[in-house]
């Protein structure tokens, strides 16, 4: 392992000003997101669909540090028969791709679920790094109900987290550390805020007994936020200021950057809230973001499965990169939304 130059990606995937495009929804997914806009999912289209983002040579060259792929994607060639990878190599971001293979039900733990994909991931990985992935992820997944999570379910998945960093750095490649509390209950801010904190340092105590080196990985954390369906949602000034103080209490300044998870907020809150928490500034980290949906639900609408419609999705893409790339130096307001509309 090159711990030099495991940190220099690292870096590179967290530079101020630019964020990553979780472009990497499992076929499941990315049909729910392509049934909406009434396209059918096939291969081609979603091939078509992905190779329109990765050609928004503005948006890609400017606010895009790496793309997550999706183990389909990253096989694939654009229409011209050229790979998808290379298009994401030749407008400067890092091709990467996501290595988990879902969840499965936790044993003796109703409610709860495990991340699984570790068998012969060793193998995948080597494949992976000769395609040109230089970076990794793998998320896991904690859900706050009654009487849940339980220790049991913080601590299995903080344990695969690390065994999976463990062979991601083994390999060359940058682990991606995602422990995701979801949002989708009815929770408020300090129950999110007691449980992230108890997964994240579960998760860096087990980083720190299976020897990741923290200087090579990227952390991929949810924010302090208050669940969907609670009738009191905090504010963007109390979700930043919560998280910020999280963060600095579990995560150790040897981290090269955090790149959060959008998670289900709206595309102008998750930008509203990485700003806000760039504002604070005087941080050991660098914070950017790492958004899915947040990115590319506005580009999906505008392109529609329609290839007319190719530049109204790239134009889509670009400002919502944009508005990322300016909170991710607190540089972002409102108002610059309501210009572009």
């Amino acid at each position: 392992m090159n711990l030099a130059d495991l940190n220099k990606v690292a870096l590179a995937m967290v530079t101020p000003g630019k964020g990553i495009l979780a472009a990497d929804e499992s076929s499941g997914t990315i049909k729910k997101r392509f049934d909406a806009i009434k396209v059918e999912s096939t291969e081609e289209n979603r091939r078509d669909y992905r190779e329109m983002l990765f050609r928004s040579t503005e948006a890609m060259s400017k606010y895009v540090s790496g793309v997550i792929l999706y183990d389909e994607t990253i096989w694939q060639n654009a229409k011209d028969g050229t790979p998808l990878v290379k298009l994401i190599e030749q407008s400067g971001a890092i091709p990467g791709i996501k290595v988990d293979e879902g969840t499965q039900a936790l044993p003796q733990c109703p409610g709860e679920l495990v991340t699984v994909g570790l068998d012969k991931l060793a193998e995948r990985l080597k494949k992976y790094y000769e395609r040109g992935a230089r970076f990794a992820k793998w998320r896991a997944v904690i859900d706050i109900g009654s009487g849940i999570p339980t220790m049991t379910a913080i601590n299995v998945n903080a344990h695969a987290l690390a065994r999976y960093a463990a062979l991601c750095q083994a390999a060359q490649i940058v682990p991606i550390v995602e422990p995701e509390v979801l949002m989708d209950g009815d929770h408020d801010i300090d129950r999110c805020y007691d449980v992230t904190q108890r997964v994240l340092n579960m998760t860096f105590q087990e980083l720190r007994i299976q020897r990741v080196e923290l200087e090579g990985m990227v952390l991929k954390p949810n924010m302090a936020i208050s669940g969907k369906k609670c009738p009191k949602q905090a504010s963007v000034e109390e979700v930043a200021e919560k998280t910020v103080r999280l963060l600095k209490a579990c995560v150790p300044a040897a981290v090269p950057g955090i790149a959060f998870l959008s998670g289900g907020q709206s595309d102008e809150e998750a930008t509203a809230h990485l700003n806000a928490m760039n504002r604070i500034g005087n941080l050991p980290w660098k914070l950017t973001f790492s958004y899915g949906r947040a990115l590319q639900a506005a580009p999906q609408k505008a392109w529609s499965g329609k290839a007319e419609n190719i530049a109204a999705g790239q134009r889509a893409f670009t400002h919502r990169a944009r508005m990322n790339a300016l909170a991710s130096k607190g540089e972002w307001d409102t108002g610059l939304e309501k210009k572009v509309a």
